[in-house]
């Protein structure tokens, strides 16, 4: 009886596991350790505190670190180019309104900050996580 019980226990959780479509483990992007307060009281930061606006950190990350304000939360995104070797694209993407673009690869569809992904592409953005404390954020990977 006791073992029913445990399978049971576990079984929403067999239902809950998606394989999905999006692979995080991207092999063209190092991993790096991030660790990244950011105070939103900051002038330098101030931005953040309205929807579709974002701010850029080269200093962390494999080629820098975009944060975006969804309106509903905040997504954290490296910089590298996902799909281009790393060795081979040395440039960070560069950032229009809420899409950002591999400046290596300039026929490439953008990248929505809303999400990381690309039509079309193997890979999205790298994502990291953000942790919200009120007027702070902090970006970990």
């Amino acid at each position: 009886m006791k073992k029913i019980l445990v399978l049971l226990a576990f079984f929403p959780f067999l239902l809950g596991c998606d394989g999905g479509t999006i692979n995080y483990n991207n092999p063209n992007i190092p991993n790096y350790p991030v660790n990244l307060p950011i105070n939103m009281n900051l002038p330098q930061y101030s931005n953040l505190r309205f929807p579709s606006n974002h701010i850029i950190n080269y200093s962390q990350g494999a080629r820098g670190i975009v944060i975006f304000n969804t309106g509903s939360g905040y997504n954290a995104f490296d910089l590298a180019c996902p799909n281009e070797a790393f060795t081979t694209c040395s440039t960070p993407m560069s950032i229009s309104g809420i899409d950002a673009r591999c400046n290596c690869n300039t026929s490439e569809s953008p990248y929505s900050l809303f999400s990381g992904q690309s039509a079309g592409q193997q890979y999205p953005m790298k994502p990291y996580r953000v942790q919200i404390n009120g007027d702070n954020l902090v970006i970990t990977n």
